[in-house]
């Protein structure tokens, strides 16, 4: 992140890098770190938060979401391939593993895990994908017969509802990402879409209209790509800092954000002095 911190205390600017030696640079973003020293958190795509706030506990925990972005980034640009039928292959059966794996498991208990950091965004965003890829698994594996009541038509319209639940859902998370950063704003939007067009692909399958199901299908799996790079770049924001890296990449706060408040106050408060 380009924005940087005013020198803090010394105790505060220790933190211990991922092979035990050494402490990060004063110029760290404020993220992880400052949330399990109890000191508020600002806004933060890499960790999943949308606003100030502070935790519940203070806890020496590693920073779970760029686990569950990861997890969920790498599941969706493998969907996503498939349904933009990259290379003249659309069959989802591979998707089974990963979300199955990563993009259910493996994002569920990150999502558990932030319950723990006190992040309530980041455990109703995690847990909630990774309950939704866990149960898209569930209704293409053939084993649970979870379709099988259902005509062809029929099908179509309540894979479209599941769709749309899934859009509304989303949507809400959109509107909580309005104070944050533009990173995690456009990761949770071009999901809403990719949702969005995937449940309108239903509806036009479900009225005949193969041709416009077949570019809304495609039209949702670039957005769904869209998604995938963005949520990799919020976890490379996450997982970044000066023990492991030269540069860091800017998730860009809003103007309006608690972030961009207070650096505004600081150089006023520098201007006046």
């Amino acid at each position: 992140m380009a924005d940087t911190q005013p020198a803090v205390s010394t105790a505060a600017e220790k933190d211990i890098a991922p092979n035990g030696a050494g402490h990060h640079s004063r110029y760290q973003r404020p993220n992880y770190r400052t949330m399990i020293e109890g000191q508020d958190a600002y806004a933060d795509g890499g960790a999943l938060q949308i606003g100030n706030w502070q935790p519940y506990e203070h806890r020496k925990l590693a920073n779970p979401a760029p686990l569950g972005l990861s997890a969920f980034a790498l599941t969706t640009f493998v969907l996503s391939a498939l349904n933009m039928h990259t290379r003249d292959t659309a069959a989802p059966n591979i998707v089974l593993s990963l979300a199955f794996g990563y993009g259910g498991l493996v994002q569920l208990l990150a999502g558990m895990w932030e319950m723990a950091t006190g992040n309530t965004f980041g455990a109703t965003a995690l847990s909630s994908y990774g309950g939704f890829w866990l149960s898209y698994a569930i209704i293409l594996t053939p084993g649970f017969h979870v379709l099988d009541e259902y005509t062809k038509p029929q099908t179509a319209n309540v894979l479209g509802f599941y769709l749309f639940g899934w859009f509304i859902f989303t949507t809400l998370l959109v509107l909580c990402t309005l104070r944050s950063t533009l990173a995690l704003f456009l990761l949770f939007f071009t999901l809403d879409l990719a949702f969005l067009f995937l449940a309108c692909e239903q509806m036009a399958t479900n009225l005949g209209n193969a041709t416009a199901a077949l570019a809304l299908q495609k039209t949702g799996g670039l957005f769904g790509f869209l998604a995938a790079f963005l949520a990799w770049y919020n976890a490379l924001a996450g997982i970044q800092d000066s023990s492991n890296s030269f540069f860091q990449v800017p998730v860009i706060h809003f103007p309006w954000s608690d972030h961009a408040q207070e650096l505004r106050k600081q150089k006023s408060a520098e201007h006046q002095a």
